[in-house]
């Protein structure tokens, strides 16, 4: 039960943190912006670049912290016991 309540809480954390990411990636802030980074990319592109970065790290974050691993390990019992409904190899 304590690894189920754990694993609500940090759900709870990266979930939050899901919805701040894709609220930040509507950046209108930037639409008219001419501005150009190392002198060829507009600041635009600049913007998604890095949000591409901290999307993929935020996903890597999530599945290192907030995977369910109590339903992986369910699985694998129900597996092993030979207790599911499978194909029937």
């Amino acid at each position: 039960m304590q690894e189920q309540d754990n694993y609500r809480s940090k759900a709870r954390i990266f979930g939050v943190l899901t919805v701040i990411l894709a609220l930040l990636h509507h950046d209108f802030w930037y639409w008219d912006d001419r501005t150009l980074v190392m002198g060829f990319m507009p600041i635009g592109l600049f913007y998604h670049l890095l949000f591409s970065i901290a999307a993929a790290a935020l996903w890597a974050m999530t599945i290192k912290f907030a995977w369910p691993s109590h339903i992986e390990e369910w699985a694998d019992e129900v597996q092993d016991s030979g207790d599911g409904e499978g194909g029937g190899q």
